[in-house]
């Protein structure tokens, strides 16, 4: 059985993002999967990695509990919204302080080559924007996505991530809205 760790990066516990964690959750609990939805706005954290890399700042017991909750899981799901390009400052935050030397990748001395310590984790990214996907992905390039998928899980060792991008959600209407939810629940279903 999968374990299953479902993080909302929105800040907004009542944004679509968040009807969309819930809906992934449900479906993938129809299946008896072991699954946990950690809303990011819940958690009490300091957004700012202070030091950088130099000095060591100390986690928070959420920040230590999500680390476990990574480490415990099978199959990864971040679902958040596309502001400026990219992700919301609580989703960039937590990835800061949370995706860490010793963690998620290890240097290896006197040398340009990392350790993936996230390895045999797979990942879902859904994402939300009001851009059309083919106007992110033509003049944009996906910058968002490649951070996510290639910058940070992938230098980690999570592979594969496949990505849901929906949207536009501005202009979307109920019944679109509602195609993307059974969308989800499918894709919970799956463990995918």
């Amino acid at each position: 059985m999968k374990k299953i760790l479902i993080i909302n990066g929105h800040p907004d516990k009542e944004s679509f993002c968040a009807d969309l964690a819930t809906t992934y959750k449900n479906g993938a609990q129809s299946t008896k999967s072991d699954c946990k939805l950690v809303n990011l706005i819940d958690l009490n954290f300091n957004l700012n990695l202070q030091y950088g890399y130099r000095k060591r700042t100390e986690l928070e017991p959420d920040l230590l509990q999500i680390q476990q909750d990574i480490l415990d899981s099978d199959h990864l799901v971040f679902v958040y919204p596309t502001w400026w390009g990219t992700y919301p400052a609580l989703l960039k935050g937590f990835i800061d302080r949370v995706f860490l030397p010793d963690f998620s990748f290890k240097y290896r001395n006197n040398s340009l080559l990392w350790d993936k310590l996230l390895k045999g984790k797979s990942a879902r990214l859904i994402v939300t924007m009001d851009t059309p996907k083919w106007f992110y992905a033509l003049i944009y390039k996906n910058p968002g996505h490649n951070s996510m998928k290639k910058g940070i899980l992938e230098f980690c060792g999570v592979k594969p991530v496949k990505i849901s991008a929906l949207g536009p959600i501005k202009t979307s209407n109920e019944k679109k809205r509602q195609d993307w939810l059974n969308k989800v629940e499918k894709l919970g279903q799956r463990h995918n």
